[in-house]
């Protein structure tokens, strides 16, 4: 092999490498959802099956989000939680309408603020009406108690950490401490300020979005994590309680792109 053939094949192969980490960059690991499933009954009898929906961004309905919602009616949960930052921008809301029409609507959901609800100026009331059409209530710093499968749930939810008025005190005003008690909180960091203040309150699981697994990873290494993160990035936490799960999510921000960070949806029994 000649040094030109060997420059040629070592170029040939650097693009090639290029090639492929922008193909999955790109596309994979944007569109191609992976599914990830976890039992945290504590029984066999009874048991929730719940759907969370996590950081759509939602922009266009596309292919992929059809997919998740023919999934989603597949599974047939009973409950599903949407955490945060659906839309950025107001005029997303309509799109995101068509999806959530997509989905069953006998399915009872429940919705929290993010971030960019609020960094975009989001119309609040208009996304509310449009959950509320869905048949999903928008919680901030709300509780709702809820009666399903022979069982009393507690459902909390606390609005975002960074752009709103997280306020867990407030959320649990007059809450019916049930046998399951769970917290919706778009920020992972806000899990710190639940620990102190809970005080005897039970929490079975706090579900988390937002950091989207840091996006953009490489070899571990993570550049940049929102604010809002603390020292979590993605999956579960249950070093100590409550137990916490962070989702990837679906969507992306400020760059379109994420690698070692597929986008992911969740599905539980509890």
């Amino acid at each position: 092999m000649t040094n030109l053939t060997r420059r040629k094949f070592i170029k040939r192969g650097i693009l090639a490498s290029l090639g492929l980490v922008l193909l999955d960059s790109l596309w994979f690991e944007k569109y191609v959802i992976e599914w990830n499933y976890f039992d945290i009954s504590k029984s066999e009898k009874d048991k929730i099956k719940i759907i969370q929906i996590s950081d759509l961004h939602f922009n266009q309905l596309r292919y992929f989000h059809k997919s998740i919602a023919k999934k989603i009616n597949s599974i047939k949960p009973d409950l599903i939680f949407i955490t945060g930052d659906s839309v950025d921008k107001t005029e997303k809301i309509k799109p995101l309408n068509k999806f959530l029409e997509l989905i069953d609507n006998s399915i009872k959901k429940y919705a929290i603020t993010g971030n960019w609800e609020y960094w975009g100026n989001v119309n609040l009331t208009k996304l509310k009406s449009i959950y509320s059409k869905n048949n999903c209530e928008l919680l901030i710093n709300e509780n709702r108690t809820i009666f399903i499968k022979n069982r009393e749930i507690s459902i909390i939810g606390i609005d975002d950490f960074v752009g709103g008025s997280a306020n867990f005190r407030k959320a649990v005003e007059n809450i019916k401490e049930t046998e399951t008690n769970i917290i919706l909180s778009h920020c992972p960091e806000y899990r710190d300020i639940i620990t102190k203040q809970k005080g005897s309150l039970n929490i079975d699981l706090v579900l988390s979005g937002h950091t989207h697994g840091g996006q953009i990873t490489f070899l571990g290494i993570v550049p940049f994590k929102p604010q809002g993160s603390g020292k979590y990035l993605k999956g579960w936490y249950k070093e100590s309680e409550p137990k916490m799960y962070i989702s990837k999510g679906i969507g992306t921000s400020i760059l379109p792109i994420r690698l070692g960070a597929r986008a992911e949806m969740v599905e539980m029994e509890i």
